[in-house]
């Protein structure tokens, strides 16, 4: 795995190709023009990527040596409304009408010229960005709770010494969810439908896990929340206080 990062990238793409050339030509170019980058090789380190960090947006080649390129694409998209682009060959017709039905944004044939694939991406992430943005309310830059920030334009959250903790996407839209919503209590069926807007869906199977999730990466007793309290048999509750950064 390699990650390559620039001190002004905004947005995270992960890429995931077996090919090392391709791999290394995307890192380097989407490198230099403010992006922060991660190449991987294959499905099983694209889920470790997308577990643990926030993607803004994936590169996926469907003609994987070892892997089923649409299965993986069809896991992201069962997953996250995470953008995709696809990469294809050029007589894979059947296989870009797939993609796209299956959800995927974009497709990009080989060989491609790096500077076409920057071209999509940017092009794919601002017609996504005002999805993303539906749900929050006008202004609003981060939001900051006992020390801790979040920043809703780079995605990033800061831990009380500054430091940043990786989230993943479902992670980051759960979060924001209770941060726009402080001290009210919020069942399961209201976090889906409210972080459907923006931009990750949380389902209904894996609110618990992560709401686990965040607890292990906020709280310093994961067992006795302070900030994501449970109430039994209705939902949970952020318990306190949040302040909004315009």
């Amino acid at each position: 795995m390699q990650a390559h990062a620039s001190a002004t990238a905004l947005a995270h793409v992960l890429a995931v190709d077996d090919d090392p050339v391709i791999r290394e030509a995307i890192a380097d170019y989407l490198g230099q023009h403010d992006f922060r980058v991660t190449v991987v090789a294959d499905g099983r380190a694209m889920q470790a990527v997308l577990a643990g960090q926030v993607v803004d947006l994936l590169v996926l080649d469907l003609k994987l040596q070892a892997e089923d390129g649409m299965a993986l694409a069809r896991r992201v998209r069962d997953e996250s409304a995470i953008p995709i682009i696809m990469l294809t060959g050029r007589r894979e017709e059947a296989d870009r009408v797939m993609g796209l039905e299956l959800g995927a944004d974009d497709y990009l044939t080989k060989p491609f010229s790096p500077r076409e694939l920057l071209a999509r991406i940017r092009a794919v992430l601002r017609r996504r960005r005002p999805e993303v943005q539906q749900g929050r309310p006008e202004g609003i830059r981060a939001y900051r709770f006992d020390g801790w920030e979040l920043n809703l334009n780079t995605r990033r959250l800061k831990d009380r010494a500054g430091q940043a903790v990786p989230l993943s996407n479902g992670e980051f839209s759960l979060l924001v969810v209770f941060l726009g919503a402080p001290h009210r209590m919020l069942t399961r069926d209201q976090l889906l439908d409210m972080s459907r807007l923006h931009g990750d869906d949380v389902y209904n199977r894996s609110v618990n896990t992560q709401v686990m999730r965040l607890r292990r990466k906020l709280e310093a007793d994961p067992s006795q929340p302070r900030y994501i309290r449970t109430e039994r048999g209705a939902g949970y509750v952020f318990s306190v206080p949040v302040e909004t950064v315009y």
